[in-house]
Formats: structure tokens, sequence, C-alpha cells
């Protein structure tokens, strides 16, 4: 006799702080991984299929992401700077020669 399956993992990456596209309250989402793994004699052994979603705290809808906007928000939430913009919560760099403090 062969037992085989599938069973599902949520990972958790991030939590952001985005305005809901459906409620339109700015809110908490949840950055979340889905992965659905086949399993043989209950140990999983590969994924079948990898689903990124963000749900708001607010309302409870899910929007489904691809890849690649999935690694792209979890990168600004980590606060790495993306191209010439400015990461979120990095300081902007200060010209040589200037104190804000001085008047």
């Amino acid at each position: 006799m062969i037992i085989f399956g599938t069973r599902g993992y949520i990972y958790q990456l991030a939590i952001l702080t985005l305005v809901c596209g459906h409620c339109g309250n700015p809110s908490a989402h949840t950055l979340r991984k889905r992965v659905t793994k086949f399993t043989l004699f209950f140990v999983p052994l590969f994924p079948l299929s990898v689903k990124y979603a963000t749900q708001c705290t607010f309302c409870g809808v899910e929007s489904r992401l691809t890849k690649e906007q999935a690694e792209q928000l979890q990168a600004q939430s980590t606060g790495q700077p993306h191209g010439p913009q400015q990461g979120y919560g990095q300081a902007a760099p200060q010209q040589q020669g200037q104190n804000p403090y001085q008047q």
C-alpha cells in the first residue's frame, strides 16, 4: 500500500502598511506565500505550486500577486534601496559642510 497526497504550507513573509484597493483604508496587510507540496507516506517531498498574496487586516480581502511583485514588496519592508529611489525609512545623505542645527 502506498500513501500519497498533498499538503499546504503558509509562510508569512512581511506585514506592510498599504492602502487597500477594496475598502480604501490605509491598514496593515500581511504578505503570504502559500506552498503546496507532494507527500509520500506523510513526508513532504517537493513543491507542486507556489502562490503569493496580500490580505488586508481591516476588511479581510485577499489579493494575489506575482512572484516579482511579492519580492519587491518584501524588499521594501526590509528597507533595501531600489534603483535611484531611497528605501523606506532611510535617512537622506547630508551634503558635506552643512550642519542642519547651525543657523
